[in-house]
């Protein structure tokens, strides 16, 4: 079956991971975790993997599959230290991390509906009604939290 050409993906453009949460998703999630970091702002020159998190982050990392992993088990990694990192992930309950990481050692939360990211890319356009993945808060606990 043919796609109509201005139905396929744009192979020239150069696809980014910087995409901001909506701010009524953040804002309710800081009201309830009172988040005093962000190891993901939108900051090309900043590396969340690099640097000591605070006690309470918020993790929307880039959806890269390497990037996206590596934060999933930093996350993981800060709450073995005592620290709360909650996270919007997209859906992958497939995937070898879910079930070795998330699954066994964090809260999670499936979001009704798509969350409407902000950014332009090939994927998805603000205001674009489709985004292209269901999402979820995965909350990875410290002791003491």
């Amino acid at each position: 079956m043919y796609i109509g050409e201005s139905n396929m993906k744009n192979r020239n453009i150069n696809h980014k991971d910087d995409w901001a949460t909506p701010k009524e998703l953040y804002d309710l999630l800081d009201k309830e975790f009172d988040f005093d970091f962000d190891p993901c702002p939108l900051n090309p020159n900043f590396d969340g993997l690099e640097i000591r998190w605070g006690e309470r982050n918020f993790v929307n990392p880039p959806y890269s599959r390497m990037l996206k992993e590596a934060f999933i088990r930093k996350a993981f990694e800060q709450a073995q230290k005592g620290r709360l990192s909650v996270m919007l992930l997209p859906v992958s309950t497939s995937t070898k991390i879910f079930h070795d990481v998330i699954y066994p050692n964090a809260e999670i939360r499936f979001i009704k509906g798509r969350v409407q990211f902000i950014g332009i890319n090939t994927f998805s356009l603000p205001g674009n009604q489709n985004p292209m993945h269901d999402s979820m808060i995965v909350i990875f606990r410290g002791k003491s939290i």
